[in-house]
């Protein structure tokens, strides 16, 4: 089956991006499932119902989240009604919403979407990552071959050691945050597809899609300044897979991006 991961989505830009492109690639790459990660899609910090509604609308699946996962206030309301919105399943017990989603495919195939948030760097700090995927994986169905993790964090190297962690337990395992796509795509030993970070979907013309005045105040001159997303063209970033719904393991996994300043016909696989 064919599942495609969309990097940080970040506002206006983003969103943009995914309305103007992801029906056609859905078509043309024959996509089964579409999962994003929506941390940033409101106002760049945060997720509201209706920013939410516009990614569902344009044909994404589940959203995935981040540490700003509860930057906007009624998201603590909103994703308890909407269980297409995760957020990190390593936050305590009794937080509104939770990490783990089973979807099924129009033909019928279930697909786990696990999200997770790193502890190095991150803030809040949760509970370990690593002992959150083992509870989960332990008490999975049978009938759910297919796994997805989207791990949101700052450190590479805390990615890397998860990717190593789950490989042959998940189908594939996903970085998030950084908002800068890694060229480390691989399939790891034992079948797991992996990649450090998706990268971000947004305006790249930006210091991680943010206004780029603004960061450069707060880098140079070492001032306060109020991050705003950055307007112009939006690019999509993501990572096509084929993962074998039999046994759930990755058979390749490839760079996508494409911009919405340009006709499909240009879509770039790296």
């Amino acid at each position: 089956m064919n599942l495609l991961f969309i990097g940080d989505v970040v506002g206006l830009p983003g969103r943009r991006a995914i309305a103007d492109q992801l029906p056609g690639l859905r078509q043309r790459l024959k996509l089964d499932l579409i999962v994003a990660n929506a941390e940033n899609i409101a106002d760049g910090a945060g997720i509201t119902r209706k920013t939410a509604n516009e990614l569902f609308a344009a044909g994404v699946d589940v959203l995935s989240n981040g540490n700003h996962a509860w930057d906007k206030k009624e998201a603590l309301e909103y994703i308890t009604t909407e269980p297409r919105l995760l957020r990190p399943h390593n936050y305590p017990e009794g937080t509104p919403g939770t990490g783990w989603h089973v979807a099924t495919t129009h033909a019928g195939v279930k697909v786990g979407i696990l999200n997770l948030m790193g502890n190095v760097y991150m803030h809040p700090t949760l509970a370990c990552p690593f002992a959150a995927a083992d509870r989960v994986l332990a008490a999975k169905p049978d009938d759910v071959k297919i796994v997805l993790v989207d791990l949101h964090a700052e450190v590479t190297s805390e990615k890397m050691a998860m990717g190593w962690y789950l490989d042959g337990r998940v189908s594939t395992m996903v970085g998030t945050h950084t908002h800068v796509p890694t060229a480390d795509e691989r399939i790891l030993p034992r079948g797991t597809g992996y990649i450090t970070d998706v990268g971000m979907t947004g305006c790249y013309d930006s210091v991680i899609g943010m206004d780029t005045q603004k960061s450069l105040k707060r880098f140079v001159h070492k001032l306060p300044e109020r991050f705003e997303v950055a307007e112009g063209l939006g690019t999509l970033c993501g990572v096509l897979l084929d993962i074998n719904e039999h046994n759930g393991l990755c058979r390749s996994i490839t760079r996508l991006r494409v911009s919405e300043a340009v006709a499909d016909t240009s879509i770039k696989v790296a």
